[in-house]
């Protein structure tokens, strides 16, 4: 099959496209034809090293977690998928290895879900890691219910913008905290948007002058910091980027695989309740590309690598 793998570690300049081998079927996988595959900052994180000290790592290593496509072979002890099922997955293993970038992926049956029916191969791949990743957070460690003010930071981006639409649908009020040029998609969102900068923690406090019974920091250090400090008495903080966060009273949180979570998501997708914006697209050749332009942030949806017929 095609691939797309890094042979040691590096930036966009490691990525190499060729021929791979194609994966074997474990009894619990299923063998899904890759149609869609989303870059997400962890994937050129851990190309560069920077998870060594989490993750065994055996090169070639295919990178991409987050996957849609179609299921050409279920495992032995797979009954939970057949032949031409679409699919959609948050396929991380605990070695880094076989990856979603590639023409094929062998995808462990807890990291996958049936694709919302109403959403294309691209915009469901853009979905599981950053989904998952909001969801878990606002139901677990934050535990957010109807009538909770929630204050959501980078709240225009991937996470943020997943994390916006799904408190909302829980009856929170949320306040949404970006850039200037992403104050009109927060509050497209149906969030109330506050930007960043000078005076930002007075912003917040005229919105909620008791403090935020829920906060959720995406971004880390000075960010965890105002959040932690904009917390009513008994609010509850948690954070994605940045560990200090346990020295705070608060949570730090790693999405993991579930795959009755992303069931849960498909579910709202297909309500309309979740939408979701892919703002570039490459070939699965050019992923070197895609990386690139997920490095340089600053774009208001998802990067999606396609392969074959996604194209």
């Amino acid at each position: 099959m095609k691939a797309i793998s890094y042979r040691r570690y590096g930036g966009p300049e490691v990525l190499e496209y060729g021929d791979r081998p194609d994966p074997r079927v474990g009894p619990d996988k299923v063998l899904v034809e890759v149609r869609a595959a989303a870059v997400n900052p962890v994937d050129w994180k851990a190309q560069a090293g920077y998870l060594d000290t989490i993750f065994d790592t055996v090169f070639p290593v295919i990178p991409g977690w987050d996957v849609s496509g179609v299921v050409v072979q279920p495992g032995v002890s797979v009954p939970e998928f057949a032949v031409g099922d679409e699919v959609m997955g948050y396929v991380r293993e605990d070695v880094l290895c076989h990856g979603t970038f590639a023409e094929y992926v062998a995808a462990p049956v807890r990291t996958l879900a049936r694709k919302p029916r109403n959403l294309g191969f691209e915009e469901a791949a853009a979905l599981p890691l950053a989904g998952l990743t909001a969801y878990q957070v606002l139901h677990r460690p934050l535990r957010v219910r109807s009538g909770d003010t929630v204050l959501v930071h980078a709240a225009s981006g991937a996470v943020g913008s997943m994390a916006v639409q799904i408190a909302r649908h829980l009856g929170a009020r949320v306040i949404g905290a970006s850039r200037d040029e992403g104050q009109d998609r927060v509050r497209e969102l149906g969030a109330e948007p506050v930007p960043y900068g000078d005076g930002f923690r007075d912003r917040v406090r005229e919105l909620a002058p008791h403090g935020v019974d829920a906060a959720l920091d995406t971004v880390g250090g000075q960010v965890l910091k105002d959040s932690a400090a904009l917390l009513a008495p008994e609010g509850r903080l948690a954070s994605i980027a940045d560990g200090e966060v346990l020295t705070m009273g608060g949570h730090y949180f790693w999405v993991r695989p579930d795959p009755a979570d992303l069931t849960a998501l498909a579910e709202l997708a297909e309500q309309g309740v979740l939408t979701v914006r892919v703002a570039k697209s490459f070939p699965l050749e050019q992923a070197a590309d895609a990386q690139r332009a997920n490095m340089e942030g600053g774009l208001h949806g998802k990067v999606v690598v396609t392969v074959g017929r996604a194209r």
